[in-house]
């Protein structure tokens, strides 16, 4: 076959042709490489870019995997806030309420307590004590409880004492500069951390301690509908000093999105708040605030929707499409982010159905659980509207008589915690800001109902769960914090306090003083019945009628003591067993003739052991002036300051009545006279010259219905560094009164001696100057002047010179804490000082009375004065006591009539304990019997 070449084509020989043939291939092969190998690196990314993937395959996780502990918690050997300082310390010979069980276990036996934990709880192994430097703490029987556990604190973030921060160059609008537990930049601030406004030297963490509780979630206040994050803290001191080494379990997120995603999340948690306190601060209705919320968790639902978007993608392989973006955050709004992702404990600050509705509402559109709602005056009123609550029915956080200060929380109940349980709701008691007190919070609402089992849960696992935080505190078992306190009597009995407590195993008390409780208090209070009247507040939706029914004629039968009093004192007759009454007039005791005894038109009343005591009197609140505190249109309202402004020429140089101004039938007063309280003493309201205080019968229908004991009592003013004008400006102001300035009737009395001037002040050194400008008043005029002085939470620095100037003084604050500069040096009184104030003062001979400052406290004035007594070592007894709230208040104030013989009839108990529950006012001011049941 011939051969062809193409045209311009030179022949190419066979040995070419294979030269050609290698080259071509290899060509073809480096080719190959070439194009497989960009396939190759293109499908199978660079050690960097797999790590850039992994990392965001563990935020996916992370964003979806739920909050809690690990489950090999308890397997810790150590507490992670174990410190060298916490020795090793074994409890002995207690009574150890545990939590377990709902509240019914009780453990008769030892505690040990290493390295931060409980590891032994009633027999402990003797082979956990070996070889361990041990200090043994022999209670010989005491009772032992969890760490108390407060759900509601804004300790650290609203300081005591309450100082400003700005100096006297900005105008009084500019806003404070050291208050950090709210901003006012707008009502949605999820962003915002309590824990960045932690004060570490707020007056009132000893105070706490002292009162037994150990952990504490500081909460953002009210002013916002999402005042921002909250955090719990531990209360004992710590080496560093510093804010971040008190939290317990702070979140990983806390300083950002840098930490080992393969943990399991931490609880977080957050502040809510609706209803008067941020409308009133943003003046919007509570329809602005539905719409904050819902516009605020729109805009985080949509943050969380893209996560999980992006997510999905990442977690299907979908690398190309992602490119190199990175999980979607927001700094500002991942917080509510966790909130719709079920990680964040949830607190909202809620008192009406109205309220409660429109965040239970809120919960199920935007699907996020509520962990507690705070206050909740009328939770107990919606327990069916609270389970619909989505995820579950929160916890509800309450006071135990707190109630009335503002129109919210005017149909609060004392009977709410145990209506909420009886529903099957878990129920926390709280008290703001002077926790010292919550286990009394807790032991009032076990007197008006809550079972034993449950009280002692509202202050320690009830807390703690709500928390997140139930598998380390709140409860006494082995790998749990070691949290404990050892009380010098029942928790729920009157006036229980600690006589040591236990923060991670370290002692918080350096030499506590407590006193011997009496037998009886070694269990918890057989406390009355109040069925019917928590019925009633049910029905009537938190107002009740609290109006008496009246007799003429009544039998007291099985009374254990009569108390009578007469001008100066009190006297008492034991087992008297009978006391006949007749229009208000006691006409027998003890063995009376049957014509009395046998009277069938006489209403018999069997007190059951239980007494008869003086109506105690109260002074300090507005009662009779003031119905809801923070509601102005209910109020007589605030008297002129003459130092402010030129007062109005109508008024002259008159000083204001407090006669003028009375209105009965009050909730607060009736509650109060419902209480043991029969007659009161109030003064108008204002910052200097207050007026004219007068006495009147809380049980009087008006002032016309014998209503008024004395009309002009005494003259009362006010000083104070936290007034407009300074200290000096205001005692010279009162120097020239007392000199001739103004011609009033009650004030003319106190220039003649006849009529005593009541000053409310608290600062030692305003003390000290008040009694020099005594002094110098009585040397130019050459008459006496009758002085007391009301609040006096320093006097014990000066008492002796009181005394010698024969000053009264009405501590009105029985429960010590320092709110302002002037009270900073206040007497902590036991555990942790020997004594109270009031005893300091008894001690010192000074005319001594006990009142009380806001109108819901009136009812609980019993309460107060029996704690001051049984907390004395018998250095106050019972008389004296009842003398503190009744002759010795009513002298201190200068009441020169003969006080009613009213008297009070208790059920089932004394007076002063948990048991006995006021029955009856026998009252010779109103002609009859009252009785309550």
């Amino acid at each position: 076959m011939e051969n062809y070449a193409w045209a311009g084509r030179a022949h190419i020989s066979s040995s070419q042709q294979s030269r050609w043939f290698r080259l071509y291939t290899l060509i073809v092969a480096v080719s190959v490489l070439y194009f497989s190998t960009r396939t190759w690196f293109g499908n199978h990314p660079s050690g960097e870019e797999l790590a850039r993937r992994a990392n965001i395959l563990s935020q996916c996780r992370y964003v979806k995997t739920p909050a809690g502990p690990p489950a090999n918690f308890h397997a810790r050997s150590e507490s992670d806030r174990f410190s060298p300082d916490a020795r090793p310390t074994l409890i002995r010979n207690a009574t150890i309420w545990t939590s377990g069980h709902n509240g019914t276990e009780v453990v008769q036996g030892d505690l040990l307590l290493l390295k931060g934990l409980i590891r032994g709880v009633g027999a402990v192994a003797p082979s956990l004590l070996s070889d361990l430097d041990i200090q043994v703490v022999d209670t010989n029987g005491a009772w032992v409880t969890p760490g108390i556990v407060d759900l509601h604190s804004h300790l650290g973030v609203g300081s005591a004492p309450d100082l400003d921060g700005k100096p006297f160059h900005l105008p009084s609008w500019h806003p404070v500069c050291s208050h950090d537990a709210n901003s006012l930049k707008a009502p949605i601030l999820p962003w915002l951390r309590s824990l960045d406004g932690l004060n570490t030297h707020d007056d009132g963490y000893e105070l706490a301690r002292s009162g037994g509780v150990t952990t504490a979630q500081i909460l953002p206040a009210s002013a916002d509908n999402i005042g921002g994050q909250a955090f719990i803290i531990k209360l004992r001191e710590t080496t560093e000093r510093s804010p971040s080494s008190m939290l317990l379990e702070p979140p990983y997120t806390l300083n950002g999105s840098h930490f080992d995603h393969n943990l399991p999340p931490r609880w977080r948690h957050m502040k809510h708040a609706c209803g008067e306190n941020p409308s009133r601060i943003y003046s919007m209705s509570r329809m602005d605030t539905g719409w904050n919320f819902r516009q605020a968790y729109d805009t985080a639902r949509k943050i969380r929707d893209q996560q999980d978007d992006f997510c999905a993608k990442a977690e299907a392989g979908s690398w190309q499409e992602l490119g190199d973006s990175i999980v979607p955050e927001d700094l500002q709004w991942e917080a509510l982010v966790d909130v719709l992702r079920g990680r964040v404990k949830l607190a909202v600050h809620c008192y009406e159905a109205v309220d409660l509705d429109g965040i239970v509402r809120l919960s199920n559109e935007f699907k996020f659980p509520v962990a507690s709602f705070h206050h909740g005056g009328e939770s107990y009123l919606v327990s069916d509207l609270l389970r619909k609550t989505w995820g579950g029915a929160p916890s509800i956080a309450l006071f135990a008589t707190n109630f009335r200060k503002k129109r919210e929380a005017y149909r609060g109940s004392e009977f709410a915690p145990r209506v909420l349980a009886s529903n099957g709701l878990p129920v926390s008691d709280h008290s703001i800001l002077n926790s010292r007190y919550l286990v009394h919070e807790a032991a009032q609402a076990h007197y008006f109902g809550l079972p034993t089992n449950i009280a002692l849960l509202s202050v320690t696992a009830s807390p703690a769960d709500a928390m997140g935080l139930g598998h380390r505190i709140g409860r006494v078992e082995e790998g749990y914090d070691a949290d404990v306190v050892i009380w010098d009597s029942h928790p729920l009995s009157l006036t229980a306090m600690p006589q040591q407590v236990f923060i991670d195993g370290i002692p918080q008390l350096k030499a506590p003083q407590v006193s011997v409780k009496p037998s009886g208090f070694q269990s918890p209070p057989n406390t009355p019945d109040f069925d019917k009247e928590a019925a009633d507040a049910f029905v009537y939706e938190g107002l009740p009628p609290l109006e008496p029914r009246s007799a003429q004629h009544t039998i007291f039968t099985n009374v254990s003591s009569l108390y009578m009093r007469s001008i100066d004192n009190i006297s008492v007759q034991e087992r008297p067993e009978n006391v006949i009454v007749h229009n208000g007039e006691l006409v027998c005791s003890g063995h009376c003739p049957s014509y009395l005894t046998d009277d069938k038109h006489a209403e018999t009343i069997n007190l059951e052991g239980g007494c008869i005591v003086p109506g105690l009197t109260i002074y300090g609140p507005s009662l009779g002036l003031a119905e809801i505190r923070l509601e102005p249109s209910t109020t007589d309202g605030i008297v002129f300051n003459p130092l402010v402004d030129d007062p109005p020429a109508v008024l002259g140089d008159s000083i204001i009545r407090a006669i003028d101004g009375l209105q009965f039938g009050g909730r607060n007063m009736l509650l109060a006279y419902r209480g043991g309280v029969t007659a009161g003493v109030t003064a108008p309201s204002g910052s200097f010259v207050r007026g004219s205080s007068t006495a009147f019968s809380l049980g009087a229908l008006n002032i016309l219905d014998n209503g008024s004991i004395q009309s002009d009592v005494s003259m009362h003013v006010a000083i104070t560094r936290n007034n407009e004008q300074s200290v000096s400006m205001q005692i010279a102001a009162l120097r020239a009164m007392l000199l001739g300035k103004g011609s009033d009737v009650m004030l003319s009395r106190v220039r003649a001696g006849t009529a005593t001037l009541v000053v409310d002040v608290n600062s030692a050194d305003i003390m000290a100057s008040l009694l020099r400008l005594k002094r110098e008043y009585e040397t130019r005029s050459g008459k006496t002047l009758k002085m007391t002085f009301a609040g006096a939470i320093e006097s014990h620095l000066i008492a002796s010179d009181i005394a010698l100037a024969g000053v009264g003084v009405i501590v009105t604050r029985p429960k010590p804490f320092p709110y302002t500069w002037d009270e900073r040096r206040f007497l902590g009184g036991p555990p942790l000082t020997a004594d109270s104030l009031v005893s300091v003062l008894l001690a010192a001979s000074i005319q001594v009375g006990v009142g009380l400052p806001d109108e819901f406290e009136a009812r609980n004035l019993r309460w107060e004065v029996a704690r001051l007594a049984l907390a004395s070592n018998g250095t106050i007894d019972q008389t004296t006591a009842l003398a503190l709230a009744t002759v010795n208040v009513e002298r201190a104030l200068g009441v020169d009539v003969d006080m009613p013989q009213d008297l009070v009839a208790y059920k089932g108990g004394d007076v002063f304990d948990f048991e006995g529950k006021p029955v009856a006012v026998i009252s010779a001011q109103l002609g009859r019997t009252d009785l309550f049941e």
